[in-house]
């Protein structure tokens, strides 16, 4: 749980302190790399893990991860300049790639499969508190003391977790059987999603002058690359991502369902501070305090569905449930006004609650769908596609704020006015009700996904 938390707290708990580092590092253009540069690594990282844990053992690269981590989280709150803390990142993304996906496919590996939602939704209730907790200590954090504390806090939680892992995983089985990595396979892997990535970023950015032609030769490039993967995986004697992980319907249901979770949580996270901050004008810090509805409910929803999955021995209730309950949810928050802070509170309690059930639910399903000797894949898998969702989430909602800021008449040469571009409270409510709605729409292929998912029994013993 700590390794979890490490690694999802960084994601989101730099979200609110952006304006404070362009100031202090004296660099605005770049700003958006240190999320994205710090997404993009822990993304590309995320499938070797999985499959180096699965060759070489769990706990070995568990802590290999957690160090590598806690030492870029060092170099990243002593960075003197927008390049140094962007690498930094980038280095820190490298290592939390690990956390995760070792954390829960070690789950899979000591536990049988009912007895897994119960400590999965533990996993993942910590999973989505760091995420959605992030700006609000991020916040508080750089008020009350420096942005350089929201990376140096990791740095005794770092200590605590690599002992912690040391000490209790020695008992941890290592694997007997012959070790091949596809090194051919890695580097197109990595190479492609990069490209990807990269791309997927650049939506978003205020300045795009010179930015679609480039974005435009990244896909198209990364295209090439993961169709260059596909085919190197299909010779391979063993193939870094087994290719009917993509090709049958249980384990790319799950992976579906996992996706539009992470991107819905990032999303929200982001954007309903922003949302009480552009039309307040409250500090970040006391932005951030709104999220606390979602804060509780994401851990809340996870931890009911775990407890779930080992009381019924079945994970597809809770995940209908969710995406059902979700898209409501959110278009009921866009139609309620910030002022009714009861009814916005329950509905971001029930937004959170409905993401938070789908997390170890989709973790279980697709850990029942493969052999024990691909549970590390299939792990790092789910988690490369959460990562996925999140960025795709963050540059296709950014694009679409930006679009309806310019539709209601923002100006953005009004460098005093920020985002909003001088627009009028009323009009910047309608850009974020309407924001909201299409976050709803975006919520629907899920549900889909959800209702298609097959559902297996769930044994009581390995």
């Amino acid at each position: 749980m700590l390794a979890i938390f490490l690694s999802a707290l960084d994601q989101t708990i730099v979200a609110v302190s952006m304006s404070t580092l362009s100031v202090q590092l004296g660099d605005s253009h770049d700003l958006a790399w240190i999320i994205s540069g710090y997404l993009v690594a822990m993304t590309v990282s995320t499938p070797l893990y999985g499959k180096l844990g699965d060759l070489y053992g769990r706990r070995r690269l568990l802590l290999v991860a957690i160090g590598w981590f806690t030492v870029a989280s060092m170099l990243c709150g002593f960075a003197q300049d927008m390049p140094q803390l962007i690498a930094a990142r980038v280095l820190q993304g490298l290592g939390a790639g690990g956390l995760a996906t070792l954390s829960q496919a070690i789950i899979g590996e000591l536990l049988p499969p009912r007895q897994r939602g119960r400590y999965q939704g533990y996993i993942s209730g910590m999973f989505a508190l760091a995420s959605v907790a992030g700006p609000l200590l991020g916040g508080l954090l750089t008020t009350w003391l420096s942005w350089r504390w929201i990376f140096w806090i990791n740095l005794p939680l770092g200590l605590a977790a690599w002992l912690i892992c040391r000490r209790a995983l020695r008992g941890l089985a290592l694997p007997c059987h012959s070790s091949h990595i596809d090194y051919a396979g890695a580097l197109l892997l990595i190479s492609g999603l990069m490209c990807l990535l990269l791309a997927i970023s650049g939506f978003g950015q205020l300045q795009k002058q010179t930015a679609d032609a480039v974005q435009i030769t990244l896909l198209c490039l990364s295209v090439l690359l993961l169709s260059a993967f596909v085919a190197q995986q299909k010779r391979s004697r063993e193939p870094l991502l087994p290719l009917y992980l993509l090709h049958e319907r249980h384990p790319l249901l799950s992976g579906l369902v996992a996706f539009f979770a992470s991107l819905q949580m990032i999303v929200l996270t982001v954007f309903i501070p922003l949302r009480f901050e552009m039309l307040t004008s409250q500090p970040a810090d006391r932005a951030a305090l709104h999220l606390l509805p979602l804060v509780m409910g994401v851990p809340l929803g996870a931890y009911c569905s775990g407890r779930l999955i080992t009381h019924l021995g079945r994970y597809k209730p809770q995940i209908v449930f969710g995406n059902l309950l979700l898209p409501l949810s959110i278009a009921a928050l866009a139609c309620t006004s910030l002022h009714n802070a009861w009814a916005s509170g329950a509905w971001m309690l029930f937004c959170g609650a409905a993401i938070g059930c789908q997390f170890p639910a989709s973790i279980v399903s697709i850990q029942t769908a493969v052999s024990a000797a691909h549970m590390g894949v299939a792990t790092s898998t789910l988690n490369l596609l959460r990562s996925l969702g999140g960025a795709l989430g963050i540059a296709l909602m950014s694009s679409v704020l930006v679009s309806l800021l310019h539709r209601a008449g923002a100006d953005p040469s009004l460098a005093d006015s920020g985002l909003s571009g001088g627009l009028a409270a009323s009009a910047l409510d309608t850009v974020f009700r309407q924001l909201l709605l299409i976050d709803a729409a975006l919520a629907l292929p899920a549900l889909l996904a959800a209702l298609y998912l097959p559902e297996r029994h769930l044994e009581t013993s390995h």
